[in-house]
């Protein structure tokens, strides 16, 4: 998410491979910690929402409540506007819009959520105060980012330790952080939010049956070759192409492991407005 002052690079990028883990995503799977606080009726924003299959969902659930997913790219607003047209999404619309600069008026939202945004911004303080600003007194901004320093797998993979070491330098030239999950709760309370109405807790992703396995590696072995990231590696002048190759190997190899286990840890924040 980018403005005049923040200059923003998403490292992931919208390549096919990020769209597929993206439209894997749901309400249960990606916002659980959220549900118990949601109410039919209320109007909820999704900051970054993406393809919008996460802002569809909770959409499915606050009905005849009004969503609103907001992204910087105009080219994923389609794709999610397709999508909510395939699904029967009468409550939800879509636009483009900077998580800094939300075009909404003060207290507009019962909710505002955000997944997986943070992690990318050059300045989350500012994010977060711009959420509670369009989320009404009492209201909830939930916000749940991954903890790459927090992933683990099995069995050990040298080509994945590589990987994880690059995705840090790369996230580091972006001046973008991606162990934001861990400090959620910091930057929460940072930006102004009350302590005691503040809800920290952490959720996984495990990718460890024979499907689930196959396809995390596939996609991650062509993010490591197609996507933003690897663009931005070779720009920052951290990889090269032979080198991001054998990260895709090791993705591919690690994925026919009988026994292979993969974990991703996040942190999630519920926090009163």
């Amino acid at each position: 998410m980018n403005s005049p002052t923040h200059p923003d690079v998403y490292t992931h990028g919208h390549h096919e491979s990020v769209l597929r883990s993206h439209r894997w995503r749901t309400a249960e799977n990606s916002a659980a910690y959220l549900l118990p606080a949601l109410v039919p009726g209320t109007r909820l924003l999704d900051v970054g929402c993406g393809p919008g299959s996460v802002t569809i969902d909770l959409a499915a659930r606050l009905e005849p409540g009004e969503v609103v997913g907001v992204d910087t790219s105009a080219a994923v607003v389609e794709i999610a506007q397709k999508a909510a047209a395939d699904a029967g999404a009468d409550n939800v619309t879509f636009q483009v819009a900077d998580a800094y600069e939300l075009p909404f008026p003060d207290d507009a939202f019962d909710v505002v959520h955000a997944h997986q945004v943070l992690q990318h911004l050059t300045d989350p303080i500012a994010a977060l105060r711009e959420m509670r600003r369009v989320t009404r007194p009492g209201g909830v901004v939930a916000v749940r980012d991954a903890d790459y320093s927090g992933m683990t797998w099995f069995p050990q993979s040298d080509g994945l330790d590589e990987w994880l070491a690059l995705y840090h330098e790369v996230t580091q030239a972006n001046e973008a952080d991606a162990n934001a999950g861990r400090k959620l709760l910091s930057w929460v309370r940072e930006a102004g939010f009350e302590p005691d109405g503040i809800v920290p807790s952490a959720g996984v992703w495990c990718y460890a049956t024979p499907e689930d396995r196959t396809w995390w590696a596939g996609l991650w072995a062509d993010r490591s070759v197609a996507s933003n990231f690897a663009a931005q590696a070779i720009a920052h002048g951290l990889a090269d192409e032979v080198g991001l190759e054998l990260l895709a190997d090791a993705w591919r190899e690690w994925g026919k492991q009988p026994d292979g286990w993969f974990t991703v840890l996040h942190g999630e924040v519920l926090a009163r407005a």
